[in-house]
């Protein structure tokens, strides 16, 4: 890379700390949650009850809950846990919610119409009463609390995209397009997808933190995946009976939770400064 490009990455990047920590944030969750799968401390099921609620640094580095787990090995598993249902649920509403989106927005007409109310009474649904009744159907577990968020991220981004989509086919290049004899198909793949990536992956980084907040969510009322597999909702319902005598069973998995999010808000806002091109040449 010639040094002069190198200079104004390194720039934009140094006038965006907001991009910076969310990215650092969320690769070191990223590089945890990997980790995870090959080693941790102790294994996060393995349950000795002598040792049980022993404070951080006094068994571990940040102690034994309940049933004498490793606090620290049941965060690292639960990263994980929590990463793959939020990247899976996030990834599935925005393939459904963005071709839905491109759709109504090439169609128009009383597709949209009716798209668009459909979305309304699918988003007036919260992802925790989604589940609730995807539970009753299905049974609570993983893929419950992936459709439930999925099915509530659908609305989100079909029109974040249809009003993208919109924009980018009133400009004078889709005319052109079309005097060259493309179909909206091909207009759509070729040309309104790669201008409105960028709002796509915005999206995607926000709609990740929020994905994580409700699989917790889910996972304290007991609607996510099912025990003895370690999430950071769970340990925080399994904490509430000792809030008074081990309070870090709370403290640690709620901090985790909050600096996950934080973390995705902040790459976000920092992805759409970034990416926006109305940001460019400010800097």
């Amino acid at each position: 890379m010639p040094a002069a490009r190198r200079k104004s990455t390194g720039l934009r990047l140094a006038t965006r700390p907001n991009l910076v920590i969310g990215g650092a944030l969320v690769a070191f969750l990223l590089g945890i949650a990997l980790v995870s799968l090959v080693w941790t401390p102790l294994p996060p099921t393995k349950m000795q009850i002598a040792l049980k609620l022993k404070a951080p640094l006094e068994k571990g580095l940040f102690g034994t809950d309940h049933l004498g787990r490793d606090v620290a090995s049941m965060l690292m598993a639960g990263a994980w846990n929590s990463l793959s249902i939020a990247v899976s649920a996030v990834a599935l509403g925005a393939a459904v919610g963005t071709a839905l989106g491109v759709t109504v927005a090439a169609r128009r007409g009383l597709f949209e119409a009716v798209a668009m109310r459909a979305n309304d009474v699918i988003f007036a649904f919260p992802p925790i009463l989604s589940a609730m009744m995807l539970g009753a159907l299905m049974g609570t577990g993983r893929g419950t609390a992936i459709i439930a968020i999925a099915t509530f991220m659908v609305p989100v981004f079909a029109r974040v995209t249809a009003g993208a989509a919109a924009q980018v086919w009133a400009r004078d290049f889709i005319l052109a397009a079309r005097g060259a004899g493309k179909g909206v198909t091909r207009i759509t793949i070729e040309h309104v997808l790669p201008n409105i990536a960028n709002q796509i992956i915005v999206q995607v980084a926000i709609q990740l933190g929020l994905a994580i907040l409700t699989e917790a969510g889910l996972s304290f009322l007991g609607l996510g995946m099912a025990p003895p597999a370690p999430t950071w909702g769970r340990m925080l319902a399994d904490s509430q009976t000792y809030l008074g005598t081990a309070p870090w069973l709370a403290l640690m998995p709620g901090l985790a939770i909050a600096l996950t999010v934080f973390g995705f808000n902040m790459l976000g806002d920092g992805l759409r400064d970034l990416l926006d091109p109305r940001e460019k040449g400010r800097t």
